[in-house]
Formats: C-alpha cells, structure tokens, sequence
C-alpha cells in the first residue's frame, strides 16, 4: 500500500518543529524551544536564527528516525514563511527553516509548499479539535490567534488548497502571551510564563469581574500589565496577580467573542496559538456553543499544521 507522507518545519520566535503526516494523520510533532536568558521577556532575531541552527540538526535526526520507522517517503514538504499571511509580514526567524525545507526538498526530491506560522497554528487546532472537516465544507469560520506575537481575530474561508484569512480583529497593543510574559517575568518566573503563572493561579477561583478595555472585536491590554503589577507590589501575592492576569485575557477574549457572534451570528469559532494552552481560559470559555480549542501540544508553536496543509495541497484538497 503507498502512503503519502509530508513533512512540516516551523522556525518561530520561540520553537523549533518539525513534524510528519501520513495520509492525514500527525504521526510525530517533534519540538525545542528556543533558550531565553532568565530576567529576559523575548529574544531577538539574531538569537533566535542562531538557536534554530543549532536546534535543527537534532530533531531532523529525530523526525529522520521517525519517517523511517513508518515506511514512509516524503510526498510533500511545507515550512512557514512569515508570521502572517500578506506582503508585509516578515520574520528573519523563519529563513532558517526556508532553508531547511529546501535542503530537504533537494534530497528527497518533493515539492515545497510555503504558508504562514498563523495557518499553521489554525489548521493544528482544526486538526487536533477534530474539526478539520471545516476546511473541506467551503463555509466561512472564524479563528482566534492568541499568542505571544499575536493576538488576532480572523475569520477564514477555505479554499482548494488552503484557505484566505481575514483579520477583522485582535490587539492593538500588547499581545496576551506579552502580557502574561512581562507580567510573570516581573515576579520572578522564567520565560515563557504561562505554565508557571497558571500554576499560580490555580489556588483562586477564575473572576470575570475586571474592567476590561473591549471596542467590539478590538481591545487593548497595556493597562492590565500596570494593574497586575499594583497588585504584586501592594500585596506580594503571586497568585493574586497570576489569577487577575489570565481571568483579564479570558474576560477579554470572552467580549470579543461575543462581540463577534453579534457579526457572524452562529459561525462556529476555533481558538489557536499557545496562550490558549492555558485550560483555566478553555474551561470558562467553553462553555459557548460552537467553539473548539486544540490540546496543548497542538496549540503551543508546532510545525504538525504546516505539515497537513502541505498534504492537503499537495493532494489536491
């Protein structure tokens, strides 16, 4: 029987992934991430193209490994070009992997198909939210992008080989993985804060009572960042910050949310990128109808979505 196998390979800010699909199915998503000094919120661009060149040889060992226990030969290779979708979009991060899809595509011999880190993160949600099947139905759904370079409302139609996002919302400051970093890295936690700050937080009981700061589906969160640190200096209490700052987001994400169904009425929605790995957020936004989240793995930066759609256009999908 011929499988049809492609490989994926995502350089983002933070995380080296490569990943393999067969016939549709995520086989392994290998993953590093990228070192981050303590006391420091982010990396630059010169760091993290260095720390992808020494993180890719050994899980292209690994996924090497992997392709070989499955029998497999790669049909079709895809790679993330660029944060988002259009022009403007750039990163030097993701020439690192550019450069390894290519290397490979000379090896092996299979095409290369380019898309962004942002349809990546939607279609590993899709993929692990068992709701792939939207790509194929043609009907419009919306997708929120909320990490720590990114917090974006979009709403995506499908097409033959892909889909087009449309960003008709987001952040017009801070992004919800910054807030949640600089807050966390202000107490004493390691970058990336999430876990750690989750953690905290789990001792107090989630309040939606917070002033947010929401213009329909735009808002801003620079003011939480000043409110979460009143609140550690005033009371020294970690868990009092860590609990104000993910119930802000979530009470943020959660206007916007509503804010968009006014719009979209009923159109089911799917929440990606690796601040909705947190499962305090999940569980109080969930319990809206019509919306899916991705497990932690698919939802932190992975290269498993760049490797579906690479099998997806690649078989004519």
């Amino acid at each position: 029987m011929t499988h049809t196998a492609a490989l994926g390979i995502d350089t983002s800010n933070y995380t080296t992934s490569v990943s393999l699909v067969v016939d549709g199915e995520v086989i392994s998503n290998r993953k590093s991430p990228l070192p981050v000094a303590d006391g420091q919120r982010g990396l630059r661009q010169s760091d993290a193209v260095f720390a992808h060149t020494k993180n890719l040889p050994a899980l292209t060992d690994l996924i090497g490994a992997d392709i070989a226990a499955a029998g497999v030969k790669i049909g079709a290779i895809g790679v993330s070009r660029a944060p988002r979708d259009g022009g403007e979009s750039y990163m030097p991060c993701f020439l690192v992997g550019i450069a390894a899809a290519h290397a490979a595509s000379s090896v092996t011999g299979a095409p290369i198909y380019e898309f962004s880190h942002q349809a990546g993160h939607i279609t590993a949600a899709l993929y692990s939210a068992g709701r792939l099947d939207l790509l194929d139905g043609g009907e419009m759904f919306a997708a929120f992008h909320v990490s720590g370079g990114t917090t974006d409302v979009t709403v995506v139609t499908p097409r033959v080989g892909g889909f087009d996002v449309e960003r008709v919302g987001g952040s017009d400051d801070l992004h919800a993985g910054q807030l949640i970093d600089r807050v966390g890295v202000m107490m004493g936690m390691r970058f990336p804060c999430g876990p750690e700050l989750e953690k905290a937080a789990a001792c107090v009981p989630v309040s939606l009572s917070m002033k947010t700061s929401v213009r329909g589906v735009y808002c801003s969160m620079s003011g939480a960042e000043n409110k979460a640190a009143e609140i550690f200096r005033e009371t020294g209490d970690v868990s009092a910050a860590a609990s104000y700052t993910l119930d802000f987001v979530t009470a943020t994400l959660d206007k916007m949310t509503r804010a968009l169904r006014e719009s979209y009425a009923s159109i089911p929605i799917i929440y990606s990128g690796g601040v909705m790995s947190c499962r305090r957020m999940r569980e109080t936004l969930g319990v809206r109808d019509g919306v899916w989240f991705a497990e932690p793995e698919f939802s932190s930066d992975n290269a498993a979505g760049t490797a579906l759609l690479a099998y997806r256009k690649h078989m004519g999908k």
